[in-house]
């Protein structure tokens, strides 16, 4: 089968939705390839990129008379109408907002998969789309914000005086508003945070910003997306907002609810109030926008001096970055449609990922697909329990007391036989296990990698020890130091090892 790469027709699109290396990858499966003149050039691929990795550079008739067009954007009228019958076209199309397009795909016999559509489940991550381009746009919008405030990010103190941090607020911490939390912190920004979701705090904490918290019950999401809030909710987070937003020097919105619009959460008033040279990032600005003040695809600046930036292409100002992402999500999907490797793209209806992201199959209209039942609540959260076996009766709360005395008397039966420094080693161990319970316990989330290190150290400590003891006549002692020694090699060559990837990630090639 020949897949086909068109150019994007959206005005302004700088997306490819396969660079050279992605569609080499595609070939790999067995496919033949063909990108249209031009398709790649705003992405920072040439035609002269893809001739090199072999792949051929065609015409747009070529291009639509393919077997499989996969691209960006959602086909227009022209563009489906120049698909031929029983053909594939694979793009995002937003199907639950779009029912006029699900009708003319449906219309014109063809089998539409909405790259968009992919259910957030573990197995599905490698395919998800909307989160590899929200963690792009997450990051720009930062920058786009960087630009517009014109002042320093981070504090400093200069002969000439002190600067404080610009303060950021970030509603939303999804994929977009985490890669934006982490972005504003990178540049030295008090960063804080808020989502409905209440699993994701400790998330926004472990990438060093606060957590903002309001008094109301917040429910943990049963799918990984927020719900539309009750008014009681929406009430009690009206005031946090107003009072966040006239405090921050940035603020991002990233909220969304699927297939509705989006919610507004900063009223016009809440911007008037807000400083001078203030700016606002509504990634929202899509589907209607977070921000009251919000115009589509338009840079406003309030009488107050409030920049108000409502861009929808923040993705694709980092086009090569973001088309070399979507092209790489779009190789992980064939290769799941495309299991023998030969070519041939197969659809599996039994496969919740191929059944969610099907629109239409052949003409048949298949959207919407049927529920996945995911949870994004913490292992442990609730518990299902068998209507037909009745709750177990609650422990006898004093099983604990009879426990501490049976062990307090065996203790003491331990250390009268035991000889004379045995309690005074004992106390030093007992005293190193409770404090570094409490040490480790409550050392933030961003000092782990530093922590593992200094545990690396305390390991070699330990081996050297268990080294000087397997010399020892006594067999218990001795059988004791190689157990330290072995647990103390696995501790520190599997730390070493942990931390030497994690350095990977910051050296460039």
């Amino acid at each position: 089968m020949r897949i086909g790469i068109p150019r994007e027709s959206r005005p302004g699109e700088t997306l490819v939705a396969a660079t050279a290396k992605t569609a080499a990858q595609l070939v790999s499966l067995g496919y033949d390839v063909v990108v249209e003149q031009g398709a790649g050039v705003a992405a920072d691929q040439p035609d002269t990129a893809y001739a090199d990795a072999d792949i051929h550079v065609g015409t747009a008739d070529e291009v639509w008379a393919s077997d499989v067009v996969v691209k960006v954007n959602a086909p227009t009228d022209d563009e489906v109408a120049r698909l031929r019958p029983g053909a594939t076209v694979i793009a995002l199309m937003a199907p639950a907002r779009s029912p006029e397009l699900v009708e003319r795909l449906s219309a014109a016999g063809v089998t539409a998969l909405a790259m968009d559509a992919v259910p957030r489940i573990s197995r599905a991550q490698s395919m998800d789309v909307l989160s590899s381009m929200a963690n792009v746009a997450g990051y720009r919008a930062v920058i786009e914000a960087a630009h517009e405030f014109g002042r320093l990010f981070t504090g400093q103190v200069t002969a000439a005086g002190k600067v404080p941090p610009a303060r950021v607020f970030v509603v939303g911490a999804g994929v977009a508003g985490l890669a934006a939390i982490g972005a504003a912190g990178s540049l030295g920004a008090v960063v804080r945070a808020f989502d409905v979701r209440p699993e994701v705090a400790e998330q926004v904490e472990s990438m060093g910003a606060q957590f903002v918290t309001v008094d109301m019950e917040q429910e943990v999401s049963s799918d990984g997306y927020a719900k539309e809030m009750t008014a009681e909710q929406e009430a009690a987070t009206a005031a946090m907002y107003d009072e966040e937003a006239r405090a921050a020097d940035i603020v991002i919105t990233t909220a969304l609810i699927p297939g509705r619009p989006a919610p507004q959460l900063i009223s016009a008033e809440t911007v008037a109030a807000m400083k001078p040279g203030s700016v606002i990032v509504d990634m929202a600005a899509a589907n209607g926008g977070n921000v009251e003040t919000t115009v589509t695809d338009e840079r406003v600046v309030t009488a107050n001096g409030v920049t108000v930036l409502g861009y929808t292409d923040l993705a694709g100002r980092l086009a090569a970055q973001t088309s070399q992402l979507y092209g790489t999500n779009v190789v992980n999907l064939l290769k799941l449609l495309t299991p023998a490797k030969d070519g041939e793209l197969t659809l599996d209806m039994d496969d919740v990922v191929q059944r969610g992201i099907t629109v239409t199959r052949d003409g048949d209209t298949m959207w919407p697909p049927p529920p996945v039942q995911v949870s994004a609540a913490p292992a442990g959260a609730t518990k299902v329990m068998p209507v037909e076996e009745a709750p177990a009766p609650p422990p006898d709360p004093r099983r604990k007391w009879y426990a501490a005395g049976l062990g307090a008397a065996a203790f003491a039966v331990v250390a009268a036989l035991a000889p004379g420094s045995f309690l005074g080693h004992f106390t030093v161990f007992a005293l190193a296990v409770v404090v570094g319970y409490y040490v480790i316990s409550n050392v933030s989330h961003a000092l782990h990698t530093p922590l593992m290190a200094e545990t690396n150290a305390i390991s070699g400590i330990i081996l050297v020890g268990g080294i000087l003891q397997v010399g020892s006549d006594n067999l218990a002692v001795m059988l004791l130091a190689l157990v330290a020694v072995f647990v103390a090699s696995i501790n520190i060559f599997g730390g070493f090892l942990v931390t030497l990837r994690m350095l990977e990630m910051f050296r460039k090639d």
